[in-house]
Order: C-alpha cells, then structure tokens, then sequence
C-alpha cells in the first residue's frame, strides 16, 4: 500500500456507503453478502467483514436475527433551537422553543440529592463532595424521546428556599433565571460548549439509538456574578438533530 491510500476495507466500505447515500441501496435493502463483496471487489474474506462492521458502525445498515444484514432507514435531522434565556417567557428554553414549535414536547424528571463529583465540583466551584441536587430529565417530542439532560445545582445555593426543587413547588416548571431570582440570586451569564461522543449504552436505550452511534453534548453553566448556580448535560442525538444557535447582534 503506497502512503495515503487507504486500507481496502475502507475503500470497500466508501463504495458501499456511497451507493446507500445515492439511493443504489436504499433503506431495507439486504446488503451483499460477505462472499459476494469478496467476488465483486476481489478482496479477502476479511476484507469483507472489516468494510461490513465499518457500515454498521456508522450506523447505516444493520443486522437481522437469521436474515442479513440490511441498509437502515436514515432519519432526517430535525433542528434543536439553542436562542438563549428569553426573559418575556417565564420558563426554560425547552418549554419556550416547544411552544414556538405548536406545543408537542412532553417531558419527565426525577431529583435526589447527591454528593459532587470531582468534576462536577470543579464546574461548579464546590468541593468535592458537597451536596448538590441532581435532576435527570427526558424530553420528548411527539412521543419520541430526543433529549436527555441532567444537571446539577448546589445545595449551598438553594438547599432550605423553595426552589431546592427544580421541577416542585411554586417555581415548578420555571427556567433556571426565574428560579434564582426568587431567591434574590440574578443569573447574568450562560455559557454553553458543545462536543460529540460515542453514546452510553444507557442514553441509546433511552432515546433509541444504535450502539456506537454519536450523540452531541452541550455542557452548559449558568453564572450569577461569577459563582455558578446551575450546571448540565444535554445529549442528543448526532443522527436525527441539529444543534441551531440564534445570536442576536448587540
């Protein structure tokens, strides 16, 4: 093999993914068989099977008990809005961009208390070790899970007010801006990094991926004068959404 040129599992594999991009495998479609890759590209036995577990590692064929292996159904990538705090709405950026959208996102959520990471003691200024008051969210759309988040608040900021809670009491529901603010706090800064990953096996089952599939995450933080008040994971899935940011110009 002379430098740059790629290895033949990978040349085999761009063909096969070029001819289920251009509609020449479409979805359901049983991809060849190990013996006829190795016949019609003369490649070996191993060959084949490298270019085969390179498509299903992206995720676009898949394979079916006693049946084959088959070129998967691709989704379209809908659009996740990120447009910031809006402070006319008292509520957070998922309930305002689902009521934009015509209402159609569900959500549930749990909260325990929990001692901080090393990690996450880092991203919220605490010790390790510290209480914090963990809520794990998931977001549907039309009955479709597409986003799990889980974040964290210190309990040194809101443990004993009325929004220890996120999602009880009288603030239930409410965005991260309108909570604080209840207890004198006034949030003045979100930041916001967003990355991709391989999913855990626990956040594919939950919003239906495929093992090995990317998922985005956006680490986001809400700052009160320097001291953060609220830290979060948001996933989501790589192969169905897009991140959208709305930047007003000041």
């Amino acid at each position: 093999m002379t430098f740059g040129e790629q290895p033949a599992y990978l040349r085999v594999a761009g063909d096969l993914r070029q001819k289920i991009v251009d509609g020449s495998l479409p979805p359901h479609t049983r991809l060849p068989s190990q013996a006829r890759i190795r016949e019609e590209y003369g490649v070996s036995d191993t060959v084949a099977l490298e270019a085969r577990k390179v498509l299903m590692a992206e995720g676009l064929v898949e394979g079916r008990s006693g049946s084959g292996t088959y070129v998967r159904e691709q989704p379209v990538p809908r659009r996740v809005s990120r447009a910031g705090y809006r402070g006319t709405l008292p509520s957070n950026p998922f309930r305002q961009e689902q009521a934009e959208a015509g209402a159609r996102g569900t959500w549930e959520s749990s909260s325990e208390q929990e001692a901080a990471t090393s990690d996450i003691a880092k991203r919220l200024g605490v010790q390790e070790g510290d209480r914090v008051m963990r809520t794990r969210y998931v977001f549907r759309d039309a009955g479709e899970a597409m986003m799990l988040s889980t974040s964290w608040e210190p309990l040194a900021v809101t443990g004993r007010t009325p929004v220890m809670l996120p999602e009880e009491g009288p603030l239930a529901g409410c965005g991260v801006v309108e909570r604080m603010a209840a207890i004198d706090i006034v949030v003045d800064n979100v930041v916001e990094e967003v990355g991709a990953r391989p999913g855990l096996a626990e956040e594919l089952m939950r919003l239906g991926g495929v093992p090995g599939h990317a998922v985005l995450v956006i680490e986001r933080t809400y700052y009160a004068s320097g001291m953060a008040v609220e830290t979060a994971d948001v996933v989501v899935p790589a192969d169905r959404y897009r991140i959208a940011y709305h930047l007003p110009v000041k």
